[in-house]
């Protein structure tokens, strides 16, 4: 039996919050990463390991004197003030995470990056001037570069893979690193902008519960109502990449299903659309944020001849808090 692989598994600017996901992964998780050949090195909430033990740990990964294979960064490298990455100085060390990150990153088989801060910058890299010097491994925002370069390549030969989400969602994760445990992954697998096309090659607006009213364009009005949220409300379902009304949250949850609207926490620089989260910026009253995939045109177009022919079941139900109107019993004879 060959040897499990080793996953190392640190924390920089962020909320923790994508190991918080991981938790509550609907199966064991030590046990399913387990059965996939995957051993924990270390990790700074779930390893017993900490102060000097810890560190130790570290030195000896970077060194080589330990091989590990997976590189697991959560949260953004903050690479200020004026490019020394002294604002995040990994406790005990007193040497900036910039610089253990990349130290590790050329030792592994693979580098990960989960979540959004750690894949593009994200929330961190969110304030005005971003004074924190904040970006992902591998870009910032939509420009490939970041803290390793555009140019990197770990031990396999594949750039940084981005499972991008705020937070992410824990099947991502493991769903990821078992691909890399069991095949590997290729650049095919791996979209544009370094995520797994395992989740990214699908739309967060596949199987939306509201689908129904955004096909007879009938558009909720208030955070409360049932409608479609996309035409005033800020959803962009229909242009963020993941599968989380396909494969919800503890199999029951996602954003939508609680009544928010999507904010393509999956996209690069999501953090700053431009206008407030729960808000449809329009020209003309025309939604601007539009499918990714339809002519503006035909999406007129269509809008217009879906609403003429709404029924008044989701007309009336868009506009409210619970159903008003039910479905028509209607008998057809047919058996």
């Amino acid at each position: 039996m060959s040897a499990p692989l080793r996953l190392l598994w640190l924390q920089s600017g962020g909320c923790g919050g994508c190991t918080q996901s991981l938790l509550c992964h609907e199966r064991p998780l030590f046990a399913e990463l387990a059965g996939v050949g995957i051993e924990f090195l270390w990790h700074p909430g779930l390893s017993p390991a900490s102060g000097p033990e810890a560190l130790q740990i570290l030195e000896d990964a970077a060194s080589g004197a330990t091989p590990f294979d997976i590189l697991c960064l959560e949260g953004a490298l903050l690479r200020g003030p004026a490019g020394t990455g002294r604002f995040h100085l990994l406790a005990g060390s007193g040497k900036p995470m910039t610089e253990w990150v990349a130290r590790l990153a050329p030792r592994a088989r693979w580098v990960v990056a989960v979540g959004s801060c750690t894949a593009y910058g994200g929330l961190s890299a969110s304030t005005p001037g971003n004074p924190l010097e904040a970006c992902g491994l591998q870009y910032e925002g939509h420009i490939p570069g970041g803290l390793l370069g555009r140019e990197f390549r770990s031990g396999a030969g594949l750039p940084v893979i981005n499972i991008a989400g705020c937070p992410t969602h824990p099947g991502w994760v493991t769903d990821t690193l078992a691909a890399l445990a069991l095949e590997g992954m290729q650049p095919d697998d791996l979209d544009e902008l370094g995520r797994p096309r395992l989740y990214a090659d699908q739309l967060v607006h596949h199987g939306c519960p509201r689908n129904e009213f955004y096909e007879f364009k009938a558009s909720a009005e208030k955070p409360s109502d049932l409608g479609c949220l996309m035409e005033n409300l800020g959803c962009k379902g229909t242009q963020a990449h993941a599968d989380c009304n396909t494969r919800p949250w503890n199999g029951v949850g996602s954003c939508l299903k609680g009544g928010y609207p999507c904010i393509a926490c999956t996209e690069p620089e999501f953090e700053n659309p431009g206008h407030p989260f729960l808000e449809t910026p329009k020209v003309a009253g025309i939604p601007i944020g539009l499918p990714t995939d339809m002519p503006k045109a035909w999406f007129v177009a269509l809008a217009a001849l879906s609403k003429s022919a709404t029924p008044h079941r989701v007309r009336e139900n868009a506009r409210a808090d619970h159903p008003r109107v039910l479905p028509v019993q209607k008998k057809t004879g047919l058996k």
